[in-house]
């Protein structure tokens, strides 16, 4: 798979961003996919996971509420929705997919995108 994300930028806090993951050489109905960020000077961490089939989603416990992980089949992308961001969120923000759910659970999904930088300040 490739995968292509866009969307960041420099905001103000409280301001919201939608980051978008295009997907190509598969069909992200067969993959589980992730959404991870890379904030400075410190390590990936995961913020939202979506499971294929049930549509279930999953939230890193200290982003519930204001994180949105949602899928357009049809135009095979995947979107990050951020609400209410706070310069905490200032990442480079990262869209992961595999075939294998334990990948994506132990952060070494085979295929990541380059990433798009979320910067927070005022």
């Amino acid at each position: 798979l490739q995968l292509a994300e866009s969307g960041g930028g420099l905001v103000q806090p409280g301001e919201s961003l939608r980051l978008s993951c295009v997907v190509s050489g598969g069909d992200i109905g067969r993959y589980f996919m992730m959404w991870a960020r890379q904030p400075p000077g410190k390590g990936r961490e995961w913020v939202a996971r979506f499971w294929p089939g049930h549509g279930t989603t999953y939230y890193a416990d200290s982003l519930k509420g204001r994180f949105t992980i949602d899928l357009d089949n049809a135009k095979n992308t995947v979107y990050l929705q951020i609400n209410n961001l706070i310069p905490e969120d200032t990442a480079m923000y990262y869209c992961a997919a595999d075939g294998d759910f334990a990948a994506i659970m132990t952060m070494k999904p085979q295929d990541w995108g380059q990433g798009t930088q979320v910067t927070v300040s005022s």
